[in-house]
């Protein structure tokens, strides 16, 4: 299925009707209704109005996704109570890319909390997925406490820096790529052509609508002190282009102290990664650098001179759903031989089941139901196979939760079949 089908997804009958019964209105939203499904949205993520340019230039949302909403017919306004988005994107999974059906923009509006609405949402759009043939469903979160109840795991984790550029110097290594400054249109064309060029080597990573570029570069029309945003590109010794870096810069304690902010920092080589972080590290008038999204195996600490003048924080961002869970595993090549009875609960009754696992030397992995009389070895809540399904979460550590039973060599040999040789990354926000 291609992103252009996405609307043809039909709206899941049994939220529609479960919300019918409270007197709310669950449908599709059409070109008539965009704009006050975009004020909706904003409202919830306690944004501002959207101007009247930046309601045109989102005219082409609904060609890319498909866009839901909650009505109540007694309201004064047409505006929806509650809102939701989904699409399909493709994301890179060890051994490849797969299909996924991306939710974003789930709100509800404040004067219809505790009501179901989003329950009744989320396991609609679920089933949407599954009905359609996804095996997978993901997002970001705002809220990290919400979605662990519709079997969504935290799959894909990032940190945070703030770095007293003073005190962190620079170590030895000596990147050969160039430096040069780009207005703000080339940098969005290069974000996303080294984005979609690179993004095959991060686990996790996933395909990015065109806008996302121009927003990152303060190029839409609501865009947050667009001026401020300032663009740089690392180019190789035959001036290909390698790296790219949206930036601004902004007041610190003093004017010899500001404080630079990465916006989005993405680089085809290691070289062109270092020296975009010297760049911004050594940038005049600069006290500190501030970056979000980072993969946890970023390699800026032995870059620096000092790793102590980094201040880490570590937190969950790309939540992943299993939807089907012989189609998605067969989906990854495992890490090695693997001989496992696996049963996997799911209280929403979408993808539970108990299967036998095997993998023996480069055959690939088979998945048979348990037969009759066979027990399972190992088991697992949605949740958190969803967590561990892109090598990140090792299931000792949720054995140790409570998470994962059963025989503890099978969950260790299972665990390591799981196992990547690299930090999952999403790198921006959907």
């Amino acid at each position: 299925m291609s992103q252009n089908n996405a609307q043809n997804v039909p709206i899941d009958v049994t939220a529609r009707e479960n919300l019918a019964a409270q007197g709310l209105t669950y449908r599709a939203v059409g070109e008539e209704d965009l704009a006050d499904y975009l004020r909706a949205k904003q409202r919830g993520f306690l944004g501002p109005e959207p101007t009247n340019e930046a309601i045109d230039a989102e005219r082409n949302l609904l060609d890319r996704c498909r866009a839901v909403a909650v009505y109540d017919e007694t309201a004064a306004q047409p505006y929806p109570v509650a809102t939701a988005r989904s699409w399909e994107t493709s994301m890179t999974i060890p051994g490849g890319q797969t299909p996924m059906w991306a939710i974003t923009s789930v709100t509800v509006a404040a004067t219809h909390r505790r009501r179901g609405i989003a329950r009744n949402m989320l396991e609609g759009e679920l089933r949407a997925a599954q009905g359609a043939g996804y095996a997978l469903a993901g997002l970001t979160v705002t809220e990290a406490t919400i979605y662990g109840r519709y079997g969504f795991g935290p799959a894909a984790s990032v940190q945070s820096y703030s770095i007293d550029t003073r005190r962190a110097g620079w170590g030895h290594t000596d990147p050969a790529a160039r430096i040069l400054f780009v207005d703000r249109e080339q940098l969005a064309r290069d974000l996303a052509d080294l984005h979609e060029g690179t993004r095959a080597d991060r686990i996790g990573d996933t395909d990015v609508w065109e806008g996302h570029w121009w927003d990152a570069a303060g190029l839409e029309p609501d865009a947050e002190k667009p001026r401020d945003i300032r663009g740089a590109r690392a180019v190789d010794v035959d001036g290909t282009l390698v790296g790219a870096m949206a930036f601004s810069i902004g007041d610190g304690p003093d004017h010899s102290s500001h404080v630079l902010r990465v916006i989005h920092l993405v680089a085809a080589t290691a070289d062109a990664r270092a020296a975009l972080w010297r760049f911004a590290l050594s940038y005049d008038l600069v006290g500190t650098v501030t970056a979000e999204l980072q993969p946890l195996d970023e390699p800026l600490p032995w870059l620096v001179a000092d790793r102590r003048a980094i201040r880490r924080t570590v937190r969950d961002h790309g939540w992943i759903r299993i939807l089907d869970v012989p189609e998605a595993l067969a989906r990854r090549p495992l890490a090695g031989p693997v001989g496992v009875r696996l049963e996997v609960t799911d209280p929403l009754g979408l993808a539970g089941g108990a299967w036998t696992l095997l993998q023996l030397g480069g055959q690939g992995l088979q998945v048979a139901p348990l037969s009759d009389g066979e027990s399972a070895q190992v088991t697992i809540d949605i949740g958190a196979l969803s967590a561990a399904y892109l090598g990140d979460v090792r299931l000792e550590e949720l054995a140790a939760a409570g998470r994962v039973t059963g025989e503890s060599a099978k969950i260790r040999e299972l665990s390591e079949a799981l196992r990547t040789d690299r930090a999952a990354h999403l790198s921006f926000w959907y």
